[in-house]
């Protein structure tokens, strides 16, 4: 396999050249604490993490920002993190779709304005996974996504519950006097126990498990629950492979084909996934340069059962 030349790095345009810019450049670089020989001649990884004190999504991914940053260093690259906006499903009003492009658009900028050779996207919540893919498609440097992973499982009265799914039918409960205010309040604090994304194959899980099909992730990663130590690890195993992505010149546009696309249209329909991925599928499949068609999906929906029993399709 050829390897990219170090001198051929996006990187070394800021940080090489003998002369004044790139002078400023290391002398910024060197001012935040950095030797040179940290950031000169290696792979620069840009890890954009989608972390936030609002968004009980992504509340562990300061620490798998960390992990990421120690698979990059182990593998002979230099990690800079990068603070992206953050979408929490329920928290965010009126509704996180209608910045989920925003999302896109600083995704692709702060690709395209820093000295990044690739990129490490941590995310999982509903609107950013589609808003981190669509930036790194339409800049197209080497990326790997890294899903948030979804939360725990908890039980009520011997059954399993699942966020969003079963949060609507014990409302119902309550409302009509079969549950009173302490078991209401013992769901309000259980169902959702723990950081990750919703426990049920509703938006955040399909799409994670969609661009894993596309090619997009390690392979597994979608389907760790976000607290369990094997999502650290893939974590770090992702800024390695970023890494080797970057010295293989391995980009997106080489990954995301409309096989591709299509193996993830294929996964979402076996999986009874979300009715809005068919939205975030064609913006993303638009950003790679790839038409899809609701007569396309129409089309697999009717040759693709429903292979997997999980709330809410299950």
């Amino acid at each position: 396999m050829t390897t990219k030349p170090i001198e051929s790095l996006r990187s070394q345009r800021w940080f090489a050249a003998d002369d004044f810019r790139a002078f400023g450049h290391r002398q910024r670089a060197q001012q935040m604490g950095l030797r040179r020989e940290e950031f000169m001649g290696r792979p620069v990884v840009a890890i954009l993490n989608t972390w936030s004190d609002l968004s009980p999504c992504h509340a562990h991914l300061r620490e798998r920002g960390e992990a990421v940053k120690r698979g990059v260093l182990q593998a002979g690259g230099f990690p800079f993190e990068l603070p992206a906006m953050s979408l929490g499903e329920v928290l965010v009003k009126p509704t996180t779709m209608i910045y989920r492009n925003f999302l896109a658009m600083e995704a692709e900028e702060l690709l395209r304005s820093l000295p990044v050779d690739g990129a490490v996207l941590l995310g999982g919540c509903d609107k950013t996974t589609p808003g981190l893919v669509m930036g790194a498609l339409s800049m197209d440097i080497p990326a790997i996504f890294v899903p948030a992973g979804p939360m725990l499982n908890d039980r009520y009265k011997g059954n399993r519950v699942g966020a969003g799914t079963h949060s609507r039918k014990y409302w119902d409960e309550y409302q009509a006097g079969n549950i009173d205010k302490a078991e209401w309040t013992r769901l309000e604090q259980r169902m959702t126990r723990a950081p990750g994304t919703c426990n049920t194959m509703g938006t955040a899980s399909t799409m994670t498990n969609i661009v894993e099909a596309m090619g997009l992730t390690l392979p597994g990663a979608a389907a760790i629950p976000a607290m369990d130590s094997g999502n650290a690890r893939m974590a770090s195993a992702a800024g390695a492979r970023m890494v080797e992505m970057i010295r293989e010149d391995l980009k997106p546009s080489t990954i995301v084909t409309k096989a591709s696309v299509m193996n993830g249209v294929a996964a979402y329909l076996a999986l009874g996934g979300s009715t809005n991925a068919a939205i975030h599928l064609i913006a993303m499949a638009g950003r790679a340069g790839i038409g899809l068609t609701l007569d396309e999906l129409d089309e697999m929906a009717r040759k693709v059962p429903v292979l997997v029993n999980l709330f809410p399709s299950g």
